[in-house]
């Protein structure tokens, strides 16, 4: 399909963009809801904090693994029922958590709902380079604060939602409404979308991801720490804020929508403020050190300006995790490349994501408080000041001069 017939007016590109945001705001509710009702489910189900970070852990491991799944499905159903199939995953899978108070029912909900992110998920930016290939840029910021506002929404809202409704699995399954917004929406935009035809492109062979490279694998390394830092926050800043500070749920999560929202707008406004490749390394290693600083600061004085941790991690990360996706398409010499250095980051990323909760929980079981585990995460956020400064020597500022 050519690019002159799709259909061009204001309200097509319109109603496309909005399908595209509401598609986009189901990619983490159903892990961010998790995190504010972690108390009802481990007595519930009689978990330990690490057998409850396995319904963070299940999802995000899913996310890479069924990643070539998605690829396959784009490629030989097109990118509209791809991304259609990944929305119904999502719903009936988020529905499920309704039937009962079971581990091995929640367990396997949250396995399924991570393949069914991971279809839609891997499907989207292609979507956008597809369908808004003059408006990349805008419409990347539209993808990205869906993403992110569902995450908040869903962080903030859960436990008040429990409440009223007197049961946590029907608080994790009420996201299926949201799931149904996104099919009903994403159905009705076909004709704006303009997909019918359109196909996702082919990944990258396994062969040809740069393994051999030290600096592929620096970036690797980098976003690996930045995925997993991301889903610690979604999974352990809200029970940490409870157990440690003493807030009490509703006002944990509201904290930790506070912490999301914060990032939402970070995303796009720190790049912003440094301009268009400049300032790239200082940008990178300011985010990281603010983030480490949020970590360390919930780790050791949790009850103590709670807020400062709490604005640091919203703005260091949400600088972050822009200034980290930007890292191969400035370090590859052509899209190809940058496409396979994404390949790289975007496996072992989500394994160090899908890992880093569930060790959280381990360290929670064992010390009895999040000190020590919150206070690695800092440290290992201050450790990657290393490749950042290697990257600057051997990468990014031969790209600033440019």
């Amino acid at each position: 399909m050519t690019q002159t017939a799709l259909p061009c007016t204001r309200t097509s590109l319109g109603v496309a963009a909005l399908a595209l945001f509401v598609a986009a705001a189901n990619l983490r509710p159903a892990i961010a809801a998790v995190s504010p009702l972690v108390d009802h489910i481990r007595a519930d189900l009689d978990l330990t904090a690490t057998g409850v970070s396995l319904l963070t852990t299940i999802p995000t491991l899913a996310m890479g693994v069924c990643a070539p799944l998605a690829a396959y499905a784009g490629r030989r159903y097109g990118l509209h029922s791809g991304v259609l199939a990944g929305l119904v995953i999502i719903a009936v899978a988020t529905a499920a958590r309704l039937l009962g108070e079971s581990t091995w029912l929640q367990l396997s909900s949250a396995a399924v709902v991570g393949a069914g992110i991971a279809i839609a998920q891997t499907l989207l930016p292609a979507v956008v380079k597809t369908r808004f290939a003059a408006r990349a840029g805008l419409v990347t910021g539209v993808y990205t604060a869906g993403l992110g506002l569902g995450g908040a929404v869903a962080a903030g809202v859960s436990a008040p939602l429990a409440d009223a409704l007197g049961s946590w699995p029907g608080a994790l399954a009420s996201w299926a409404v949201l799931a149904l917004a996104g099919i009903a929406l994403w159905s009705a935009a076909k004709g704006s979308l303009g997909l019918a035809d359109a196909m996702a492109p082919a990944g990258p062979a396994a062969q040809r991801i740069p393994w051999r490279s030290g600096v592929a694998w620096q970036i690797t390394l980098v976003s690996a720490v930045n995925s997993a830092l991301y889903y610690c926050e979604l999974a352990w800043v809200a029970p940490l804020l409870h157990d440690d500070a003493g807030r009490d749920a509703a006002t944990a999560g509201l904290m930790l929508t506070v912490m999301i929202c914060i990032q939402v707008v970070a995303m796009p406004a720190v790049p912003a403020l440094l301009g268009e490749r400049r300032g790239t390394w200082a940008g990178l290693a300011v985010t990281m050190t603010l983030t480490s600083a949020g970590f360390l600061g919930l780790a050791y004085a949790p009850g103590t300006a709670t807020w400062v941790w709490i604005a640091a991690l919203g703005v260091g990360h949400g600088g972050l995790f822009t200034l980290v996706l930007t890292l191969p398409v400035v370090a590859g010499r052509d899209p190809g490349e940058a496409g396979r250095i994404s390949a790289m980051a975007f496996f072992v990323g989500y394994g160090c994501a899908a890992l880093a909760p569930l060790l959280v929980g381990a360290l929670r079981d064992a010390t009895g408080d999040f000190t020590l585990a919150f206070g690695a995460l800092g440290a290992i956020g201050l450790l990657m000041l290393v490749p950042i400064a290697r990257l600057r020597s051997a990468v990014l500022r031969p790209a600033e001069a440019g």
